[in-house]
């Protein structure tokens, strides 16, 4: 007889509104327009809908200039600096935006900001590619902060024309904490509180957050280069449970479920239900297994589609 795990899994989990726009923006191009269709950069951080996607026709691009002329242009879902727009525009590329709404927002408000006369400080990480979008939607140097430690060497212009803004899928903790350090260290800032951390990102963080208190080990199905995902997998550890990032099934390591009698599992924003249910089958393979959902926010939004993959 095997030995039983329980397994539990977070409510909500998987796929936001952002990202089911963005692929299905993505394979109702394939639909009307036929391959191949080009998307700049991952159209989202996962490479099991990378790659289903690749299989339909979908080329995926580090610029636009790997784009042949008159090629149908897929933005991803994380946006683009105002100059990629304009060398679309310049080449006369059909684009068709996947920018997630609420990143949109963020550059919308970031706009205004400056437009109102204040120096731009956003709160994100480096090198991602909605960190990089949102920098490149203003005119001036936008200032990055990562970290509160980031807070304290910060260097401003004028420290009573100051706003800031936020990637949208940050740890709503930290970015607590480095919003306080600033509106500490420059009380005249304005900024959006945490209303910029999408709705997706707090649901799934505070599924987390209760699940953790109910599980030996939390298993996070994710890309390393999703932001949200290395959050959950921050968060579950910053509760003391060991918790992992896994792509699949087949980086679970055997050692870690030895003394782990209750299992919970969750998944990124841009990570399918198809992954988490590959990894119940394998743990099924290896344990008499019985699986309960928690309790948990039921979400219903759903994003409109832009008028180039609406049929009539």
């Amino acid at each position: 007889m095997p030995d039983s795990r329980h397994i539990i899994l977070a409510q909500p989990r998987g796929f936001c509104a952002g990202v089911e726009r963005a692929i299905e923006i993505v394979e109702r191009a394939l639909t009307i327009y036929g391959a191949p269709v080009y998307v700049r950069h991952e159209i989202v951080h996962n490479k099991y809908v990378v790659d289903s996607l690749r299989s339909k026709g979908a080329v995926f691009v580090s610029e636009l200039d790997e784009i042949p002329t008159g090629g149908i242009t897929i933005f991803s879902a994380h946006g683009v600096s105002e100059k990629v727009e304009d060398d679309a525009k310049l080449r006369h590329l059909p684009v068709i935006d996947a920018t997630c709404p609420l990143v949109t927002k963020v550059h919308k408000e970031a706009q205004r900001n400056e437009a109102e006369g204040n120096q731009v400080i956003l709160i994100g990480h480096a090198g991602h590619p909605e960190v990089e979008g949102t920098s490149g939607r203003i005119k001036g140097e936008m200032l990055l902060v990562s970290s509160v430690d980031d807070v304290d060497r910060l260097q401003v212009s004028d420290p009573t024309h100051l706003s800031y803004v936020t990637q949208t899928t940050l740890s709503v903790d930290d970015t607590s904490a480095i919003i306080a350090k600033l509106k500490e260290k420059f009380p005249a800032i304005t900024g959006p509180d945490l209303r910029d951390i999408c709705y997706a990102t707090q649901n799934r963080q505070n599924a987390v957050r209760e699940l953790a208190s109910k599980v030996d080990i939390l298993l996070v199905i994710g890309s390393t280069r999703s932001s949200n995902s290395n959050r959950l997998r921050d968060l579950g550890e910053e509760m003391g449970v060991a918790s992992y990032l896994i792509n699949n099934e087949h980086d679970i390591k055997t050692e870690w479920l030895e003394n782990a009698s209750v299992i919970g599992i969750t998944s990124g924003a841009s990570a399918p239900e198809i992954l988490t249910q590959g990894v119940i089958a394998y743990l099924q393979s290896l344990y008499s297994v019985t699986v309960e959902t928690m309790n948990g926010v039921s979400e219903n939004i759903k994003f409109k589609l832009p008028k180039e993959v609406l049929v009539a």
